[in-house]
């Protein structure tokens, strides 16, 4: 009986103080609202928006990657203490309307950041007059929630955002309200350099041996798509579709072949060791490593990085 107590209160102490800070806050923090996020861009995001005015955590452990991401029982006490939790859609994070459903809302503000986007469905042709004859990406998940790499669509989330976070702290609306205004003018001018940076290629296909997560940003910037795996990396291509990418490298005389961040380059190292090309890094921006959160690296360095290494893949001028 005295072990069976024991036992229950270590599982009682679990769950209560699970995510409980290892230290304890200092006074000027202890009375800041907690905003929680769950993947880098929203992270990033709120950051530039709240400034100093709120404390932001990435429910995300780093170097997770977030399709196979589940909560743990301290990441359910840490959203249930926050003031505003902020997730991208259901098509992107299926778990949250499972976790919210448990939880005590009614201190809780919840922001779909995503809300109002327009989710694309895997197979839409991502350049019309040039998709039609190539084949497409190995589909597990219908939709795309990929949609922060359209700098549009990440302009439209800060909107979602800022209307959440004014909502917790009314008293200081118009500092966020500048935040987030300077942080859309970042994003289109990012918008910019990609569009300019990408105008001239000797290629416009971009072949990627991983997950189908750049269709958007393919879409904007009249590139053609091509994955080698489905929306959540869980499906294998076929021996046949493999050969078919091999085949679209060949024939499109590609320089590179894309592999993506915190996912095995496996596949893409096989398609560029049959075709001769170099693998060149592309970052959804899900997630980060742990040495690239300590560094403080952000959604503008992710992607500055992405327009070079497209630009080298594509053969830019």
């Amino acid at each position: 009986m005295k072990k069976m107590v024991i036992l229950l209160w270590l599982v009682f102490s679990v769950v209560v103080c699970g995510g409980c800070d290892r230290h304890e806050p200092t006074p000027e923090h202890a009375t800041r609202p907690v905003v929680v996020t769950t993947l880098f861009p929203l992270y990033d995001f709120a950051r530039s928006i709240v400034g100093s005015r709120m404390e932001v955590k990435l429910l995300l452990p780093p170097g997770v990657e977030p399709h196979h991401f589940e909560p743990r029982p301290e990441d359910i006490v840490t959203i249930q203490r926050a003031a505003l939790f902020i997730y991208t859609s259901p098509a992107m994070e299926p778990w949250a309307a499972r976790l919210l459903a448990g939880l005590d809302q009614r201190r809780l503000r919840v922001v779909q950041a995503a809300a109002h986007v327009r989710l694309r469905e895997i197979g839409q042709k991502e350049q019309d007059d040039d998709a039609h004859d190539l084949p497409q990406s190995v589909s597990g998940h219908r939709q795309d929630p990929h949609v922060w790499l359209d700098f549009g669509n990440a302009q439209q989330m800060v909107d979602e955002m800022l209307a959440g976070i004014v909502a917790v702290d009314p008293g200081h609306a118009g500092e966020y309200r500048a935040n987030a205004t300077a942080l859309q003018h970042r994003l289109a001018d990012l918008d910019r350099r990609f569009t300019q940076g990408l105008a001239n290629c000797t290629s416009r296909v971009v072949l990627h041996g991983g997950h189908y997560a750049f269709g958007y940003l393919a879409r904007r910037y009249h590139l053609t798509y091509l994955a080698a795996e489905g929306v959540s990396a869980d499906n294998e291509p076929s021996p046949r579709q493999l050969a078919e990418l091999v085949q679209q490298i060949r024939s499109n005389r590609l320089g590179a072949v894309f592999s993506e961040e915190l996912v095995s380059p496996r596949l893409a190292d096989s398609l560029a060791a049959e075709t001769g090309v170099r693998v060149l890094r592309l970052n959804g921006a899900h997630n980060l490593t742990k040495d690239q959160f300590e560094r403080g690296v952000t959604f503008f360095d992710l992607m500055e990085q992405n327009l070079h290494n497209l630009r080298q893949g594509l053969g830019c001028r």
